[in-house]
């Protein structure tokens, strides 16, 4: 995810276009080098190696980064859902029902997803730190799955059983971190939040709040799909190569005979 924040539009904006900059670089510089080799995959090139670049920015870097803090420092951080409601500010412009007769907020609050523990203890830490690890691995198995893909495509063996099992197993993968991401995401929150306060306190969250989203069962679902699809792609490219095998011993026995 490519992420600015300023305090006006036009920064953040900026910020992003020169992000997709630096992809389109990438991406030419690709390109030329195929080109000038005379490559008929620049494609196939361009896509293994953003893939590439992703799975080894987000595995190498990210998870480094987020196992490092949880032992190097004293705060952890929680992107989940809790049932802590926070209300907006009293001297926050607001309408209560939405009857105002101009432009106006309607009042209201918005549940705790993402906030800071200060002096948190090792185990929470690691907590927070699982939540983003698997969170970030369910976001590298689209890049894995297609660097796969292109990588045994330019090998010429687009169908073969690697491409099949690394579709397969991307589907459970995607299926368990998925689900996994928003349990943990959720769990760790609450955790962290009844580590601050008391149990007596008005703040202290009684219950999780779990919710599981239909992604992960869609996206292994179309994996699972695209799988089969390349199964039987492997199937008949098998019996095309048996079928030239038994015309070509044919046509030299014929030859033979000749």
């Amino acid at each position: 995810m490519i992420s600015f924040g300023s305090d006006e539009v036009w920064p953040s904006l900026g910020y992003i276009g020169i992000a997709l900059a630096v992809i389109a670089v990438i991406v030419g510089i690709v390109a030329w080098r195929g080109k000038k080799k005379g490559s008929r995959t620049i494609a196939l090139d361009a896509a293994l190696a953003i893939s590439g670049w992703w799975v080894m920015l987000a595995a190498v870097g990210s998870a480094l980064i987020i196992i490092i803090k949880a032992f190097s420092v004293d705060f952890a951080e929680f992107h989940g859902a809790t049932n802590v409601w926070t209300a907006w500010p009293a001297d926050l412009p607001c309408s209560e029902f939405g009857d105002s007769g101009s432009t106006m907020l309607t009042c209201g609050g918005n549940a705790l997803t993402d906030f800071t523990v200060g002096n948190a203890s090792l185990g929470l830490r690691l907590l927070s730190a699982a939540a983003q690890l698997t969170t970030g691995a369910l976001t590298i198995m689209p890049a894995l799955i297609l660097a796969i893909i292109c990588f045994q495509t330019l090998r010429g063996a687009t169908f073969s059983r690697i491409v099949t099992r690394a579709l397969t197993g991307g589907a459970v993968a995607v299926l368990v971190l998925g689900v996994a991401s928003d349990l943990l995401g959720s769990i760790a929150a609450t955790a962290g939040l009844r580590e601050v306060f008391e149990p007596g306190s008005e703040w202290y969250p009684g219950g999780f709040q779990l919710t599981v989203t239909p992604l992960p069962f869609v996206g292994a679902l179309a994996l699972v799909a695209l799988a089969a699809v390349f199964r039987e792609g492997s199937r008949l490219q098998q019996e095309r190569e048996q079928l030239a095998q038994e015309t070509a011993r044919l046509q030299k026995d014929t030859e033979g005979l000749v």
